[in-house]
């Protein structure tokens, strides 16, 4: 309701009636004076300043329909708190003149539809429906929407509206769905019975079926409870195809026949929506568009379908899209596209709002008011056999992890972005390049090839050892020049040709019959992408998803990640992919260090590879299995239940006492954080114990019955490929051995750095300082390691530590993975202040030890949520070299109150501790 209607002479209330008079003309309505009263002249018609009853006053409105009065509406001025006159609407509802109640509609003796105006924002009070609750709407219903509920009330008032009809929504019929969809499906309609909320969210892991969740629902709602249309939100137009095929497959449960038998379900196009249309599959740009009167193409348009404007966008009215076009809007992925720029398009409908997500975030949940319907995790689908778990493959280059410098005078191929021209230039100056400039700025060919040439050597050997056959594999790629190059390369590396390859993205000559080929044909076993494939495409014989480009968004990177998780049926499979047998996890190849971001979760279920099956089964025996090896457990164990045939999954659901699944599922949920948080708080004196609890109560089943863990270990005997561990090979040739003149040259060169640049550097100038009273921020840290990793340095913490484990291993602690605070301790052991380098989380960790011990001896005791807050604080000063009350306004803390959850739990020594941990733990 963005038309302003502004005329300076008029009073507030005027220029609101003016709007309104608008509002209701755009809608279909007659806006008449009672002088000018024509009852014929549509079939809605609104009559200002009506006389109501003696001691009822004068309604600024009173709506017809069909000749008859249905409703009112009280008008105000613009910046009126609506919710603050509706008694005077009710009063007006059920204060008609007795000659104008001869010709009016009443229930309950009173109108059925209630009005709030002011211009800018419009309530309704429908009185059809089970609860009558004013609510926001962005504009008046149109004559012919309320006539359609009032022909519905007269067979049954009770379900006039979908809000009364779906409390009588038949039992779901279960068969055909898995426990996860049910609890979704339930979720949502007890949703909208209950009417608490106006929109629910759906949490389910990528590849459980979260589609066929939702087109379970929409053929509920729409031949039980009472809705009309339903809109389905895709994230790429591609994948609105993907979402039709759904519809048109879909067998309904009770009747026999297709979906699309039934009701219409049609793509937003050109034509605009078919008013006969049951479910329309759109982009929320096309809607965008469909409701400024913009033409909307048939075929996948880029621009339009990926297009996110700069600030957010307004809507305006469209009388061939009303507000009430649609009962129910469902937005797929909704980790994109829903809040910020295109809010005001979703808000447009008078609609209840599903989302479904396999990745959540903050901003998810605040958009759907805080109301998860159903949850169900990554870990929980694995334990399923719905997904299956994955391995990270790391490949590091130099180029890829600190740039280079090309040299004045090269000459250099440059190439126009958008013709593909060629040109040979000579450089008039330096050029050095960062690795986020990497692919976009400039291609570095060298670079391409080597993390290539890396992942074919490696391929048959570490990621896919005893194989043959290249698994399929999805690159991703940062634009599409760079896919170009990444494609061409590829095809030289494997020595294969334009069918072993293919870049599938928007700008293909076919990109929808790239992609199905891609997931059916023998030949095709790499294809290359940027965006095209990233989110809701199901190519199930995937095994590699490699990543050739950051990413920042972690709901982004899930969703990605996500493309190698579906199952498939060894049979399907083999015809694929020949050399392979069944598919029980997919490889993660990671070129850019986006498995390294800490806001991303790359954690798998098999956290103990190092640890045999056995052993695993014996500690469950004896009841001592970590946290991470009961995780372990639960991966192994269904990755042996995707081996079995039939036959063999028979007995040791026999000897499980019902069956294994069940048993994964128990070792799963033993280690989700969720339920360990409900294990703590129902024991909160003793934390450990509870979490210990909880795994043993999920091994129990195995750990009683040695019987199941014997034929357990039998089958992972009689599927396991034998390894020839017997026969001694010997090296010839190696190459990588450590060069400790060149780490000694790297050690030299940090210490020179750091007295040269200990002034300028704020990082430096506090560490040399070693002042209490000043601490070195993340952001200086940060600063640091920017400076370092410029040419002609080239250095990381990775690689200033791995010098010195070369030159001073006994003084060196080994770690896999360095962050930037660890620059902290190379800092200190550089200067002589630590007479040991370790990793500054460890330090953090070890401090902290000695802190509460040193509480604890002067008497001080912490509940379980005082050392969840003090736990917490540590953990972001490991990983931040320090914390700040701003800190505090971040997850994890905001989930406990923030600042005012940490003074509620810790008291005034809040100020106190947090000052402490600042001083102690990276003293």
């Amino acid at each position: 309701m963005t038309d302003t209607g502004e005329e300076p002479q008029l009073t507030a209330e005027q220029r609101a009636r003016v709007l309104i008079d608008r509002q209701l003309t755009a809608a279909g309505w007659s806006v008449q004076s009672r002088t000018e009263l024509n009852l014929f002249a549509g079939q809605g018609v609104a009559v200002r300043e009506v006389i109501m009853a003696p001691g009822h006053g004068r309604a600024d409105y009173v709506l017809y329909v069909d000749q008859r009065v249905i409703g009112v509406i009280e008008a105000k001025p613009e910046g009126t708190t609506l919710s603050g006159v509706e008694w005077q609407s009710a009063r007006y509802a059920a204060g008609l003149p007795a000659a104008v109640r001869l010709k009016a509609l009443t229930l309950d003796d009173r109108l059925p539809f209630v009005f709030e105006a002011s211009g800018s924002e419009l309530h309704i009070t429908n009185g059809y429906d089970p609860v009558p609750r004013a609510r926001a709407l962005f504009s008046f219903p149109r004559p012919e929407t309320l006539a359609r509920t009032v022909r519905n009330a007269e067979d049954d008032a009770a379900t006039a509206t979908w809000r009364g009809r779906v409390r009588t929504m038949p039992d779901l019929i279960i068969e055909g769905l898995r426990p996860a969809q049910i609890t979704a499906v339930q979720g949502i309609e007890r949703s909208l019975a209950e009417q608490r909320y106006s929109r629910s969210l759906v949490q389910m892991a990528t590849g459980a079926g979260k589609t066929y969740t939702a087109v379970t629902s929409c053929y509920r709602l729409l031949k039980h409870g009472g809705f009309r249309r339903i809109l389905f939100l895709v994230d790429r137009n591609n994948l609105g195809t993907q979402t039709l095929a759904e519809f048109q497959n879909y067998a309904t449960p009770d009747d026999g026949r297709r979906l699309t038998e039934m009701y219409n379900v049609d793509m937003l196009t050109g034509a605009g929506m078919v008013s006969s249309s049951s479910v329309v599959i759109s982009t929320i740009q096309r809607v965008y568009a469909a409701l400024r009167g913009e033409a909307v193409p048939d075929q996948d348009d880029p621009g339009l379908d990926g297009f996110t404007p700069d600030a957010p966008v307004d809507v305006v009215y469209n009388p061939e899209l009303p507000p009430e076009s649609f009962d129910l809007v469902i937005v797929d992925e909704a980790h994109r596209s829903i809040y910020g720029v295109w809010r005001r398009v979703l808000e447009y409908f008078d609609a209840h709002i599903v989302g479904l997500t396999a990745t959540p975030v903050k901003q998810t949940f605040g958009f759907f008011q805080q109301n998860l319907v159903s949850e169900y995790t990554y870990a929980q689908s694995v334990a399923d056999n719905v997904n299956v778990d994955f391995d990270v493959y790391r490949i590091r280059t130099q180029i890829s992890e600190s740039g280079s410098t090309i040299e004045a005078g090269t000459i250099v191929p440059k190439v126009d972005r958008r013709t593909r021209v060629q040109r040979y230039e000579a450089l008039d100056d330096d050029v050095a390049y960062t690795s986020p400039q990497l692919d976009r700025a400039v291609t570095s060919k060298s670079q391409i090839r080597l993390v290539l040439e890396t992942f074919r050597d490696r391929l048959f050997t570490e990621i896919f050892p005893g194989r043959s056959t290249v698994p399929k594999t999805l690159i991703f790629c940062k634009d599409d020049n760079h896919a170009e190059e990444v494609v061409t390369t590829i095809r030289e590396v494997f020595g294969a040709g334009n069918d072993f390859a293919a870049k599938i993205t928007y700008n293909g000559r076919d990109p929808k019959g790239d992609l199905k080929k891609f997931r059916t044909s023998p030949t095709l076993r790499v294809a290359v992408t940027v965006d095209m494939i990233a989110t809701g495409t199901d190519v199930r014989p995937l095994e590699c998803v490699f990543f050739l480009r950051d990413v920042r968004s972690a709901a982004y990177f899930e969703q990605m990640k996500g493309r190698g998780s579906r199952t498939i049926s060894p049979t399907d499979f083999q015809l694929v992919t020949p050399d392979a047998t069944s598919k029980h996890r997919f490889v993660l190849v990671d070129a850019v260090g986006v498995t390294e971001h800490d806001h991303v979760d790359a954690t798998p279920l098999e956290r103990k590879r190092s640890v045999s099956l056995e052993r695993l089964l014996d500690k469950a025996a004896a009841l001592t299995l970590t946290e991470d090896e009961t995780s372990s457990l639960a991966s192994r164990l269904a990755k042996l239940e995707l081996d079995l045939t039939p036959a063999e999954r028979g007995e040791p659901d026999e000897l499980a006492g019902g069956s294994m699944r069940s048993v994964v599922q128990a070792l799963v949920a033993a280690v989700d954080p969720d339920e360990q948080a409900k294990a703590v708080a129902a024991r909160p004196s003793d934390p450990e114990a509870a979490v210990q609890g909880l795994l043993d109560d999920a091994v129990r089943e195995l750990a009683a019955r040695p019987l199941l863990r014997e034929r357990i270990k039998e089958l992972r005997r009689r599927h396991d490929q034998l390894i020839d561990e017997v026969s001694v090979d010997v090296l010839l040739d190696a190459g990588g051995v450590v060069d400790t003149e060149r780490a000694r040259s790297v050690v030299t060169s940090w210490r020179q750095y750091l007295d040269d640049h200990r002034s300028e550097i704020t990082a430096l100038e506090l560490l040399y300082s070693r002042r209490a009273d000043q601490q070195v921020t993340f952001a200086e840290l940060r600063e640091l390691a920017e400076r370092i990793k410029r040419p002609p340095y080239n250095w990381t913490p990775d690689l200033i530590w791995r010098a010195y484990e070369a030159v001073e291993l006994d003084l060196v602690s080994h770690s896999d993975r360095h962050t930037v605070t660890d620059l902290v301790s190379l800092v200190r052991f550089t200067l002589g202040a630590d007479d040991r380098l370790e990793p500054f989380a460890a330090k953090v960790a070890e401090r902290y030890e000695a802190w509460l011990t040193q509480q604890e001896q002067s008497g001080a005791e912490f509940t379980a949520r005082q050392r969840w807050w003090l736990d917490r604080m540590a953990d972001v000063i490991a990983a931040s070299a320090g914390i700040t009350e701003d800190d505090l306004d971040n997850v994890p803390f905001t989930e406990h109150g923030g600042v005012d959850g940490l003074l509620r739990d810790l008291g005034d020594r809040a100020a106190v501790y947090l000052a402490d941990l600042n001083r102690e733990l990276t003293a």
